[in-house]
């Protein structure tokens, strides 16, 4: 891959990781002080309004577990741009093929630009954690 196109990349990524870090730390606040609003308040709460609000919160905590995993995902594509392997399929890799045939497509690189495996290689990965 060019310089030019892993720079491209690689402002793409750290742009995407600022506004998810932004996005989890926003929303990590809002449910921890969602969750001090029913401890501090003296009137009575139904039992409905405590179970909605505990969703809310589970929700909102996988949603965070979620947005971290990206996050971490993000970070591995940018140490592979700086150990130049981005862009090229690590199962293909490990399988032994030769790194030009290992590329992953630039239109999925588009999409999911912290993408670790071609888009064959993600399937049969995806069809063994099932």
């Amino acid at each position: 891959m060019k310089k030019d196109e892993l720079d491209k990349f690689k402002h793409l990524l750290i742009s995407i990781q600022a506004r998810l870090r932004g996005d989890v730390r926003q929303l990590t606040d809002e449910t921890l002080d969602r969750g001090d609003v029913g401890v501090e308040s003296k009137s009575p709460t139904h039992l409905a309004e405590l179970g909605s609000e505990a969703y809310e919160q589970d929700f909102s905590l996988r949603f965070i577990e979620n947005e971290q995993e990206t996050l971490d995902e993000i970070t591995a594509a940018l140490v592979r741009i700086e150990n130049g392997v981005y862009g090229m399929c690590e199962m293909c890799l490990q399988a032994g093929v030769s790194a030009s045939k290992a590329a992953i497509l630039k239109s999925r690189l588009k999409a999911i630009p912290y993408a670790r495996n071609c888009v064959e290689c993600e399937r049969k990965r995806e069809k063994l954690t099932l």
